[in-house]
């Protein structure tokens, strides 16, 4: 549904951006402010949703559309569409860890997707679309292996959870269109049917338990 939706985009960007995405190295993306900031990357579908939501969030400096998990460099979002180069698409997170925790993160992560269905999201099919969470320590992959135990072990999502944790070599930033995709079209087909209820439902359940931005709460 949403490549049938977005193959004329695809094209544009690709002639616009020529190499695709760019590397980014997690440690260059810390914020340089006085504010203690830690990350974390994960997929859990159509990234838009996901970072639309994550933007909304009390202590989120930053959430960025990007591609993690393959082995082709440099991919663009056409060559991430066809599942053959082993990416998925995923959100970098950039948090402040005395305003919202990891265990606060991994919540939302399990709260946006359905964690029991193997490389697909509803109508999205395809190894780019699976649920995965990127560790970069022994730390970060036990504490990940602790939050995917609590979020099954909740019921809220019926059957085994298929969540990969794998360890984050490198994240690559989607194609520039991407960023803040939903807010700058929210009107789109694909936007208005499946991220929108989305996220009005995400912003309901949060905003309830106060932990939206301020400018979020409606």
């Amino acid at each position: 549904m949403k490549k049938l939706l977005l193959i004329l985009i695809c094209i544009i960007s690709i002639c616009c951006s020529g190499n695709g995405a760019q590397p980014l190295n997690l440690s260059d993306q810390k914020m340089n402010n006085s504010q203690n900031t830690a990350q974390l990357v994960f997929g859990g579908g159509c990234f838009w949703c996901v970072e639309s939501c994550f933007n909304m969030l009390k202590g989120v400096e930053a959430a960025i559309s990007g591609y993690a998990g393959g082995h082709v460099a440099n991919p663009s979002y056409e060559e991430v569409c066809t599942g053959t180069t082993g990416h998925a698409e995923v959100v970098q997170i950039t948090y402040n860890p005395d305003i919202i925790s990891y265990e606060q993160l991994m919540e939302v992560f399990f709260f946006l997707h359905d964690p029991t269905q193997l490389n697909r999201q509803g109508n999205d099919i395809g190894t780019q679309y699976r649920s995965v969470i990127f560790y970069q320590d022994k730390n970060e992959k036990q504490k990940a292996e602790t939050a995917i135990q609590v979020s099954e072990n909740s019921g809220k999502w019926p059957g085994k959870y298929v969540t990969e944790l794998a360890p984050l070599e490198k994240f690559w930033p989607a194609e520039a269109y991407h960023q803040g995709y939903y807010s700058a079209n929210p009107n789109q087909p694909y936007c208005s049917a499946v991220v929108g209820p989305k996220i009005q439902k995400f912003k309901k359940y949060f905003g309830e338990k106060g932990w939206l931005k301020a400018d979020q709460i409606n």
